[in-house]
């Protein structure tokens, strides 16, 4: 077996963060919808999208936070029409999710050829990626340096948005309507709660996030746009919200394994496994947890509440009294 000596060298460790952070963004996303009743399976389109916009707006507004500005703002359109769609006519959340992925894939393919006149790949000096946050004293740290020094500020925006979405969920009011939405839409609106209103934004928050992971992809780890440069990352996003159980530090550790074996595939590739093998690591951890989380959810499900319990045992106490 190979020498795993790499796993102290700073430069994979300093990697590992920077594939972390897309997945997370939009498995935040996604998170937010799932808390309103929506699985929201046009991530994936979101984030290329947001890859777009971000080289677009840095190239032409020659800076890298109006790329990161446009970024967002093309996912957030695009996040709008799958509002429109699912919450306002109603249609089928995984017809709607599937459509807008390939149109979100294909619109960013006709742009790049009619904006710049490019095919498969758009590069320039003009672009303005995202600059690089040494922290003092810390990136001087063995092993701690490398991992939690020299990164873009998406990426520390990243961790950020953990605690905002924590916050958000349970400790706000608004949190508190998007759980009620969630779990039961029509005791939430006979308490006055606008359902659609409420599903709107969480879908468009999703928009916000998965801009920042697209931003983060086409301006941060490269400075560049490649067709389809998501490469299934809103996929693995999904994953990561189911395997975190939808809990915003769940979904940060789910996030952090996904990252972790990207990082880690990419080395492999590097000390000469051969690549077919190597860029499936990735997948195979995510059917592996696909499985793990079917087991457990099901599991949970025939697993009777304390509310079932206790009526059982109040139904065989009357049976013995009578």
């Amino acid at each position: 077996m190979e020498n795993v000596s790499f796993l102290t060298d700073p430069i994979f460790l300093n990697s590992i963060f920077r594939f972390v952070a897309p997945i997370l963004f939009a498995a935040l996303g996604g998170m937010l919808c799932t808390h309103v009743g929506i699985t929201n399976i046009a991530l994936e389109g979101f984030i290329i999208m947001g890859c777009f916009g971000a080289v677009l707006g840095s190239y032409f507004l020659k800076s890298a936070f109006l790329g990161v500005i446009t970024g967002v703002l093309f996912s957030v359109l695009a996040s709008l029409l799958y509002a429109f769609l699912k919450v306002s006519f109603g249609a089928d959340e995984v017809v709607v999710g599937l459509a807008l992925n390939l149109f979100c894939s294909s619109m960013t393919v006709f742009l790049l050829r009619s904006i710049f006149k490019v095919t498969g790949s758009f590069t320039s000096p003009d672009l303005k990626g995202l600059g690089i946050i040494n922290i003092p004293i810390i990136r001087s740290i063995p092993i701690v340096g490398p991992l939690f020094s020299g990164h873009t500020a998406l990426i520390y925006i990243s961790w950020l948005f953990v605690f905002l979405t924590y916050i958000l969920l349970y400790r706000t009011a608004f949190g508190l309507r998007m759980r009620g939405v969630g779990e039961h839409s029509e005791a939430s609106a006979t308490l006055g709660v606008n359902v659609h209103k409420t599903k709107y934004i969480a879908i468009l928050l999703s928009g916000v996030l998965c801009g920042l992971a697209g931003a983060q992809l086409s301006l941060g780890n490269v400075t560049m746009f490649v067709e389809d440069m998501s490469s299934g990352r809103g996929w693995i996003a999904i994953v990561a919200n189911l395997l975190g159980q939808s809990l915003p530090l769940g979904v940060f550790l789910s996030s952090l394994l996904f990252g972790f074996v990207t990082s880690l595939s990419f080395r492999f590739q590097g000390l000469g496994w051969a690549s077919e093998l190597t860029e499936m690591l990735p997948y195979i951890i995510t059917i592996i947890s696909l499985i793990l989380v079917y087991i457990f959810s099901d599991k949970k499900r025939k697993r009777p509440s304390k509310e079932i319990l206790a009526y059982k045992n109040e139904q065989m106490n009357h049976r013995i009294d009578g």
